[in-house]
């Protein structure tokens, strides 16, 4: 357990190791990922060397993600400058821009008997799925679901008996990610999601976090809301930048 708010650097390694892609390849100063219809943050290309010449050094990463049957997609963090302008001078627009939260999961984990709205779900369900369905997390993201080493759940929100709402979750050290959270759409707004980040703050403290964290587009203006009411930090940022028809 650390007192130490995490850094955007260990953020983005918590997130590859709790939502992994099918596939991660070294290819020069890049770490591609085969997404394998799993969504953009399992398919972004990322540069690991940061002296690296990013202008000379595309081409590589181009013909790797296109070899998969992917479209040229790099993810770029707040002092990746010099790579962000090559990409815009090749051609690549600024895709999703992506705020990363997190708070102490003693913040979260209030202590509160969550047995009757929260239940851990160790098999696949199919209302978890056909809630995550409804709301556009295909099969292709639930298959990252199976991938993460380390301890992980699937969390079912129930309110007025019902079924309501559905998050992933998966712990990495010090630092537990919830992912694809989901409410269904007549019951948002009415405590879905917040009965869901308690409840994953509560699987964390158990497995030893000491923070839990998400990543969320900057456009989901809700989502934030509700974040920063229960007292989660924004923490970093990202945004992607991906290959313009008929550009690079």
């Amino acid at each position: 357990m650390t007192d130490r708010s995490p850094t955007t650097g260990r953020l983005m390694a918590a997130i590859d190791a709790t939502w992994p892609p099918a596939e991660f390849r070294a290819v020069g100063p890049w770490l591609l990922r085969r997404g394998a219809g799993g969504g953009q943050r399992v398919s972004a290309a990322s540069l690991e060397d940061a002296a690296a010449d990013a202008a000379a050094e595309l081409a590589p990463a181009e013909a790797g993600m296109r070899g998969w049957g992917q479209v040229p997609l790099f993810r770029i963090t707040p002092e990746q400058d010099a790579l962000d302008a090559a990409l815009e001078a090749a051609g690549y627009a600024v895709k999703d821009p992506v705020a990363l939260y997190a708070a102490p999961v003693g913040a979260l984990a209030d202590g509160r008997d969550e047995t009757v709205t929260v239940f851990r779900v160790a098999t696949p369900l199919a209302i978890a799925d056909e809630i995550w369905t409804a709301g556009g997390i295909g099969p292709g993201r639930r298959a990252v679901m199976t991938r993460p080493a380390g301890p992980r759940v699937t969390l079912l929100a129930r309110a007025q008996d019902r079924p309501v709402g559905v998050a992933f979750v998966a712990v990495d050290g010090e630092i537990s990610m919830i992912h694809a959270i989901e409410v269904a759409r007549d019951h948002r707004r009415k405590g879905g999601g917040e009965i869901l980040l308690r409840g994953a703050a509560s699987f964390a403290a158990e497995n030893g976090a000491a923070w839990l964290a998400l990543a969320v587009t900057e456009a989901n203006a809700p989502a934030r809301a509700l974040y920063r009411k229960l007292g989660m930090d924004e923490a970093g940022h990202y945004h992607y930048r991906i290959a313009g028809q008929g550009g690079h």
